[in-house]
């Protein structure tokens, strides 16, 4: 871990911006897009980045912008990485969009969001909250594997059975679906059968697969070796050095995710999760007399 002063947190335009607290993570991910060598990484990728005066330039960001609007975190680095237990960064920054009266858009794959979960319900009264969590399988023991340093699935599904209890609406990222690995009928049943049960509203894939760049290739390829011996030949086989990587299952395993939301009310198309965390109620988008 190592600390930076940034010269600015928040990017995007419009109606909708990003900020990344955090770069790098702990979680060890096998399949971690973060990893790619295209997001240029000058450190090692688990020696994380903290932009240490990130709720500094995020409260000059909000007093400076006239329209209330949806701010998202989580994308690039988890927000609820081991480091923030101590650190408590991204806390001081929900802190900072509730004060302000903006939404908020979060995304972890981390129990350690049920801290905050007063001041996410805060930002939901006030504005509008939405939490996203990741869930890849139900099986705990290959949950242990494929994100060896976070909570298990289970504890995730508690985080959306806590939220649903304050009323803050969640999206569940059923991604990636790695091929010969977690792509069965049985794993994504499982998954969305919890997603209706705790009330999610929307449910966002790619179309059941897996996208690996050079970097994140390197590192799957070296944990299939460790622990799923002749898997990555099985995918040299068939995907050679493809960028996207769908499972052979792909078109049964995206009817049966349309079939359940479309029988639960249930968002699936991609666009359509992200129009929604976009999205800040007109009420909120009004112009302050005192914003400068």
């Amino acid at each position: 871990m190592h600390f930076v002063d940034a010269k600015g947190i928040l990017t995007g335009h419009g109606g909708y911006f990003g900020m990344n607290i955090y770069r790098g993570c702990t979680h060890g991910c096998i399949y971690c897009d973060s990893r790619s060598k295209c997001y240029q990484f000058t450190h090692p990728f688990e020696d994380i980045e903290v932009k240490q005066n990130a709720p500094v330039l995020l409260e000059q960001a909000l007093k400076s912008k006239r329209k209330k609007c949806m701010i998202g975190t989580g994308a690039m680095s988890d927000p609820y990485m081991h480091c923030e237990e101590e650190l408590q960064l991204t806390m001081r920054c929900l802190e900072i969009i509730r004060r302000y009266e903006f939404g908020l858009a979060i995304q972890t794959k981390s129990g350690r969001i049920l801290r905050d979960i007063d001041l996410l319900s805060e930002i939901n009264q006030s504005a509008k909250c939405v939490v996203q969590m990741t869930l890849t399988t139900y099986d705990d023991d290959l949950c242990k594997v494929l994100e060896p340093n976070v909570c298990n699935t289970k504890r995730r599904i508690e985080v959306l059975e806590e939220m649903q209890k304050r009323g803050i609406p969640t999206i569940v990222w059923l991604t990636p679906i790695l091929p010969f690995i977690n792509d069965t009928e049985e794993n994504v049943t499982a998954i969305l059968n919890e997603c209706v049960r705790t009330g999610v509203r929307g449910i966002i894939d790619f179309g059941m697969g897996l996208t690996l760049r050079e970097g994140d290739r390197e590192y799957y390829y070296a944990a299939l070796d460790k622990y799923f011996p002749g898997m990555k030949q099985r995918y040299i086989r068939k995907y050679g050095n493809a960028y996207e990587l769908p499972s052979p299952n792909a078109k049964e395993l995206m009817e049966l995710l349309q079939s359940i939301c479309k029988d639960n009310n249930i968002m699936y198309r991609p666009d359509d999760c992200f129009q929604f965390m976009a999205e800040l109620p007109d009420k909120y988008k009004q112009i302050s007399l005192f914003d400068t």
